[in-house]
């Protein structure tokens, strides 16, 4: 066992009195040490209820004849943090949850481990260290909020975001909007809809580093507990079988993984996080990038309206058999033969699974759209590949030409759109908000909210940030290169004829390369001064075509 490092022969005394210190017996110390990395906080509605369920998985591991311990990694909330300078610490926050995990099991010498996150970056930033120390491990997700009501409706955090600008149009009212903000988000669990929290637990689910129906049961559930319970006694089995991350997270695991987000049609977000997760696995032989989401797109229907594409929610999704019959429903399409930390294949943990309700999990026969959630376009706008939820954009909204309005701030974007600066036919451009530019690449919940509420029409936004999970519309995020990285994105000025067409994977502005050439030559953009971790991480991180990854 690894913990024999820390504990085994003479040599080892000192260290076996410091575990002793904190209640470790003579017979402990023969036992496997499971770490478990719980994200819990109490400002993170998906992350309340976490100090609860870590002591389900404690049990778990003492039933199964393991010790476990217990720390804490950090954890952003996303809808909190939008719209002002915490967006900037949120995608890095990913990177800091991979590297607490990391040295906690390596100064540790830990011999399993049992990840518990919930929201955005935590949930792939778990699955990264995984990956990266590549010791037994399992994933409990902290499960979904459940939907908020009102006036008879299904609500969730979205909701909100559209109804600052109803009121603004003055559709509603601000008492309305007070209503809606005190019930829309009901209680603990990662916002209701398929958001990046859930579509990542989805996506933990089918890399098969959680047990079945974990992803989708939701955070008031008793089963959670139970999960909770069943994946702490299991990881004990994985230490004895020594089932690693490597041995479960293979290339056609990764296949697998994308394939169920383009039936889902989730998080476009998804496109920075499975190839960083990917990324810590090239050791292995393993490789994901945009032109992988692409092909996998173009295979895969969509097959799911699950919110804020459709009015399902996560709980339809659950009864309607989770992820288990969505995989069994493209069983033809993926590889079923891969081991999981069951201990099983995915064929045998979905053999008996049946879809509950077709109307929710759609065949394959009759899907509600022909291809994946997810487009990748490229253009002279976006060379190394630009990413849209094709899923959650209408048939009238496809394809789009019209002149640029240009912003060099998120800020200054929604302050356009509030004041009515925005006109239909419009594509606006948000620069200098990628990773290096932001830097931080925030999320666009506000302005795309913002465009929904108002009941702007034929309005495209294009970024070389990112857009929430709950986005829906004509927007494209990830434009890669980023204009501080002198991307064509740098190049555009206002009134310039940006086309583009989804259907088509192209995203294009009316200008030579040559008059690309010169004006990003002489562009003059504002370089955003930070300090702190936010001045290491502009130095350091990739293009978002990479997942936006630490080098």
């Amino acid at each position: 066992m690894k913990s024999d490092n820390i504990k085994k022969g003479i040599q080892r005394a000192p260290h076996r009195s410091l575990l002793r210190a904190c209640g470790l017996r003579d017979d402990d110390f023969k036992k496997p040490f499971i770490g478990i990395a719980n994200s819990y906080t109490d400002i993170v509605p998906g992350h309340i209820h976490l100090r609860e369920l870590v002591e389900h998985v404690k049990d778990g591991i003492i039933a199964a004849g393991g010790i476990p311990f217990e720390f804490d990694t950090m954890a952003v909330c996303d809808g909190i943090a939008m719209n002002h300078e915490g967006m900037r610490y949120s995608l890095p926050s990913r990177e800091i949850v991979a590297a607490t995990v990391e040295s906690m099991v390596k100064g540790h010498s830990l011999d399993g481990l049992v990840l518990i996150p919930s929201c955005d970056k935590v949930v792939p930033g778990m699955l990264m260290a995984a990956a990266r120390v590549d010791i037994p491990s399992i994933v409990v997700t902290g499960g979904p909020m459940i939907s908020g009501v009102y006036k008879g409706k299904n609500v969730d955090l979205i909701s909100v975001y559209e109804a600052v600008g109803e009121l603004s149009a003055g559709k509603i009212t601000e008492e309305e909007v007070t209503e809606l903000e005190k019930c829309a988000c009901p209680g603990e669990g990662s916002c209701s809809g398929l958001f990046t929290a859930n579509t990542m637990a989805c996506i933990t689910e089918t890399l098969g580093l959680s047990l079945p129906m974990c992803a989708t049961t939701h955070a008031i559930d008793a089963n959670k507990r139970k999960i909770a319970k069943t994946s702490g006694e299991r990881i004990i089995g994985m230490v004895e079988e020594n089932l690693k991350p490597s041995d479960i997270m293979t290339q056609e695991a990764f296949f697998n993984a994308i394939a169920v987000d383009m039936a889902l049609g989730g998080s476009s977000n998804t496109a920075l996080h499975i190839p960083a997760i990917a990324s810590e696995l090239e050791k292995h032989d393993i490789k994901v990038d945009l032109d992988l989401f692409d092909k996998i797109s173009k295979e895969i229907p969509h097959i799911a309206l699950i919110s804020p594409a459709g009015d399902d929610t996560m709980m339809d999704l659950h009864e309607a058999g989770g992820i288990p019959a969505v995989l069994k429903t493209l069983e033809s399409k993926i590889n079923t033969n891969l081991i999981t930390c069951t201990g099983k294949n995915i064929n045998e943990n979905i053999k008996s699974i049946e879809v509950k309700n077709t109307d929710v999990i759609h065949p394959l026969n009759n899907p509600v759209h022909s291809e994946g959630g997810i487009a990748v376009l490229k253009g002279n706008i976006a060379p190394n590949g630009s990413v849209v939820k094709q899923g959650a954009v209408s048939e009238d909204m496809m394809c789009l030409k019209g002149p640029a309005k240009v912003y060099e701030s998120e800020e200054d974007a929604v302050n356009a759109i509030f004041n009515n600066k925005i006109e239909e036919g419009n594509i606006i451009v948000i620069r200098c908000e990628g990773p290096k530019g932001g830097p931080g690449m925030r999320e666009m919940l506000n302005p795309t909210s913002a465009i929904m509420g108002l009941g702007i029409k034929k309005v495209g936004l294009i970024t070389d940030g990112r857009f929430s999970g709950g986005t829906r519309g004509p927007c494209i995020g990830h434009i890669s290169p980023e204009a501080m990285a002198d991307g064509p994105i740098a190049a555009i000025k206002n009134g310039d004829i940006i086309e583009i067409d989804i259907k088509n994977r192209s995203i294009n502005v009316d200008l030579s390369d040559e008059k690309i050439k010169d004006r990003i030559a002489n562009s003059n953009l504002p370089d955003k001064k930070v300090d702190g971790w936010l001045n290491i991480y502009k130095q350091q991180v990739s293009s978002a075509d990479k997942g936006a990854i630490l080098r």
